[in-house]
């Protein structure tokens, strides 16, 4: 449907991921780590602690780590991360929908926020509805996401519209598009697993006890999913992935999860991760091939990394969705 988004001719639409390096080297890793975990919403230590720790350490030893894992999964075919790749896709298949004006941006990286929001401006958007693609409200994402709209506000014209789109963690086209994308997959594989871990992104369990809705957005996900594709709870336990530094984040951990499934007898485990609707280091590095090397090696036999929403139809019907709502 496309004759009742803009009438006027002048609403438009940006989707934000998180963001990427621009390459899988140390040097292009160094500069996006350097932004993302300069973020106060990533990362609330107080400066005067952080910052040399962050610039004395951290930016000295993990690049060069973390530029191998994106190397496993850089896109040979277009030079670019599959974050980027995927996030390109889904606003390429959002704009005829919506028969409108749609850019994409990376709260870290290139294209920022900013950049997004004045190209629709200088494309002649009076109204622009910002979607972040995290499902999950978290102050970590979204809320960082809303702190980058309003700082690129002051250098846009005063009389543009911006709108943030609600979370859509409940949302019913998004259960069903990970319904139906689970289902594929797992008919696809030849065997079935005997349990499907539900992991998501973990954050600290701090920010939790602050009041962050994550956690409970997370688990109304993995209650829904369950619902739609009649798993039990035992059958898809949920987890959570990527953890960082010293403090105590939400549990259980998606590693230890998969050694305590293979110690129970498990010997097939898919892993699904509806924290994120594109496909990225954390699912293609951390789940598909960290993962599986882990479960195997603890007596493992099948595992499967099932594939994020990245550009399908039902992902793009759910941003469409997201739009016009």
């Amino acid at each position: 449907m496309t004759d009742d988004f803009d009438t006027s001719g002048r609403r438009a639409v940006l989707i934000v991921n998180l963001g990427t390096p621009s390459a899988p080297t140390p040097k292009a890793v160094r500069r996006y780590l350097a932004e993302f975990l300069s973020d106060r919403r990533v990362v609330d230590y107080p400066r005067l602690f952080w910052l040399p720790v962050l610039y004395g350490i951290i930016l000295n030893t993990r690049p060069a780590r973390s530029a191998r894992n994106y190397a496993k999964i850089w896109r040979a075919d277009t030079n670019e991360s599959p974050l980027r790749y995927y996030t390109r896709l889904q606003a390429a298949a959002l704009a005829p929908r919506l028969a409108a004006p749609v850019e994409w941006a990376m709260r870290y990286g290139a294209p920022s926020v900013a950049e997004g929001l004045a190209a629709l401006a200088g494309k002649g958007a009076a109204r622009i509805r910002v979607v972040p693609l995290y499902p999950q409200y978290s102050t970590t994402t979204t809320g960082s996401v809303e702190d980058a709209v309003r700082a690129a506000r002051a250098r846009l014209p005063a009389s543009l519209e911006i709108d943030i789109a609600r979370p859509y963690f409940d949302h019913p086209l998004y259960i069903d598009a990970l319904a139906a994308g689970a289902r594929e997959a797992i008919g696809g594989l030849g065997w079935t697993p005997e349990r499907i871990v539900i992991s998501f992104h973990g954050v600290p369990e701090r920010l939790v006890r602050a009041g962050d809705p994550y956690q409970a957005h997370c688990e109304t996900t993995a209650r829904l999913l369950r619902a739609a594709t009649g798993w039990s709870e035992e059958t898809a336990p949920i987890a959570y992935q990527s953890r960082f530094g010293p403090e105590k984040w939400l549990g259980p951990a998606t590693d230890e999860m998969l050694d305590m499934l293979a110690a129970e007898g498990a010997k097939r485990v898919a892993v699904i991760t509806p924290g994120f609707v594109a496909d990225c280091v954390e699912t293609l590095e951390e789940i598909a091939i960290a993962g599986r090397r882990r479960f195997l090696a603890a007596g493992g036999e099948q595992f499967a990394a099932i594939p994020c929403l990245n550009d399908s139809a039902g992902l793009t019907a759910l941003l469409e969705d997201l739009a016009r709502d």
